[in-house]
């Protein structure tokens, strides 16, 4: 369920001290309920094979579209990555993150892990379009239970980005990112009974 940018901005996460630069794309809720120390599961829910993550056909068909449209127009080369010319968000961390632990970098999409601490993680990617981060928090639901908060976070990059991210927006919102949260929910779900 996508959340009021307020559940993300009104929470003393990290993650404020060092992306004031970024925009606040999208605010969901995963459905992952439960226990206090559950955000250390979800992200090994991230480091797997992907073998349990099932998009739906319309995400699998856009995000093909989109590595493809990449590759003709060189948007994803090491040049445009993370490195001197795109520095991560590491390197902006203060001592106690960036000497904590840092999470696994995913192997279904190509999103680099930033920290993760007792109830954040944060993982980036940067292209010739955009900078962008995904927060995951774990929130105490006030009932006795907790579950995840994922916030997409995007600094888009020149004209292109300025020009691309806005037309990609209603595509994310609509097909792209429910599909990423019922996967994460059904993924979760099927490793909690299992």
């Amino acid at each position: 369920m996508r959340l009021p940018d307020t559940a993300f901005t009104e929470r003393p996460w990290r993650v404020h001290e060092f992306i004031e630069d970024f925009e606040i794309e999208d605010v969901w809720r995963l459905d992952t309920p439960g226990g206090p120390d559950g955000l250390a599961r979800l992200v090994s829910q991230f480091d797997s094979d992907g073998a349990d993550f099932k998009p739906s056909p319309m995400y699998k068909l856009l995000f093909a579209i989109r590595w493809r449209l990449g590759a003709i127009l060189k948007w994803d080369g090491k040049e445009h990555g993370l490195g001197p010319r795109n520095p991560s968000l590491r390197d902006r961390l203060p001592d106690d993150l960036r000497d904590g632990p840092r999470g696994p970098d995913m192997k279904v999409v190509p999103l680099k892990s930033v920290y993760q601490s007792k109830d954040e993680w944060v993982t980036e990617v940067v292209n010739k379009t955009v900078h962008a981060a995904m927060h995951i928090g774990w929130v105490d639901d006030g009932r006795g239970g907790h579950h995840a908060v994922m916030a997409i976070l995007v600094k888009k990059k020149g004209t292109l980005g300025k020009i691309y991210m806005p037309l990609i927006l209603p595509f994310r919102r609509v097909f792209v990112t429910p599909s990423l949260v019922k996967a994460i929910g059904r993924s979760w779900h099927t490793r909690t009974a299992s």
